[in-house]
């Protein structure tokens, strides 16, 4: 049996609100619609869904056609109806929202150009998206409390520096470093990476070998420590931060310090700032099962 509609259907969109990090800020990819209404204004990749297609794969498609960028993970954000929210006529669009790391992207389909945004850069944007990117940004700091969101956009191991300035640039606040350390563990989340031998950025052996030894250096004198008297550079005394600013500096004669010194520093493993985690999948999914996954600062 074949049913007749005697009233005006709205059409179905889809916009995807994707969210990057680039280990300072977080960032938002937008794109610059090529074709009316708000041709040459900034908006969410998005479009009308088809027939033969879920809302989530049709926010997929859009994002892969108006961005370069195939993802295969995204959140329903939920369902927005403003009955003025399109001037072309009746529109309901269901935004979703990502977290990917920030890859290259480029326009496609009938956008003109895609680009990443820092949040404090966005600009107007088309439709109602300024009040989708509002709800988003309210989503996803509340779902940071009850999931482990925010691992897709570092790498698959990390320092829990980097990970605090990830939770600060979503949530909007300072953390204190030992607390948020201590918070990040209790979870059982985490799980400590052995040393691979991979560091994404190169640090010099004279500052890694004073990571993690500030009460060593607070209570041996400079002729214990590296085995060589006390230069007018490094007197008795001074500040371990300053220590180990000048001794890596230029002022510092490397000549002064005993050959077996400079070796064994060369070799010391990273001390507790250098330590690398990565997300514990396995405990995360008890939590979620046992349904009692909770992060509180």
């Amino acid at each position: 049996m074949s049913y007749t509609y005697d009233y005006p259907r709205p059409a179905v969109a889809t916009d995807c609100v994707v969210f990057g990090f680039n280990g300072r800020e977080l960032q938002i990819l937008l794109i610059e619609r090529g074709n009316e209404p708000f041709k040459g204004c900034w908006a969410f990749p998005g479009g009308f869904m088809n027939m033969d297609e879920t809302a989530e794969q049709g926010a997929l498609r859009e994002l892969q056609e108006e961005t370069g960028l195939a993802i295969n993970r995204i959140k329903q954000l939920g369902a927005f109806t403003d009955v003025q929210r399109d001037p072309r006529g009746r529109v309901v669009s269901i935004a979703f929202y990502a977290l990917v790391r920030p890859a290259e992207v480029i326009g496609g389909d009938d956008a003109t150009e895609a680009r990443w945004f820092s949040l404090d850069d966005v600009p107007r944007l088309a439709f109602d998206h300024d009040y989708i990117l509002r709800k988003a940004m309210q989503q996803l700091r509340k779902d940071i409390h009850f999931e482990p969101i925010g691992f897709e956009l570092l790498n698959k191991s990390f320092t829990m520096p980097e990970l605090q300035r990830l939770y600060e640039a979503i949530l909007g606040v300072h953390f204190d470093r030992r607390n948020f350390e201590k918070k990040m563990l209790q979870t059982g989340i985490l799980q400590i990476v052995e040393d691979e031998g991979d560091d994404d950025e190169f640090t010099p052996a004279c500052t890694r070998s004073f990571f993690g030894k500030r009460n060593e250096m607070q209570t041996k004198s400079i002729d214990e420590l590296f085995g060589a008297k006390p230069t007018p550079e490094m007197p008795l005394g001074m500040d371990p931060d300053t220590i180990v600013e000048d001794f890596c500096s230029k002022e510092v004669d490397p000549f002064s310090i005993p050959e077996k010194s400079w070796e064994s520093m060369a070799h010391r493993k990273p001390g507790r700032k250098g330590r690398k985690f990565s997300f514990n999948k396995e405990n995360y999914d008890r939590f979620k099962q046992d349904n009692n996954f909770k992060l509180e600062f």
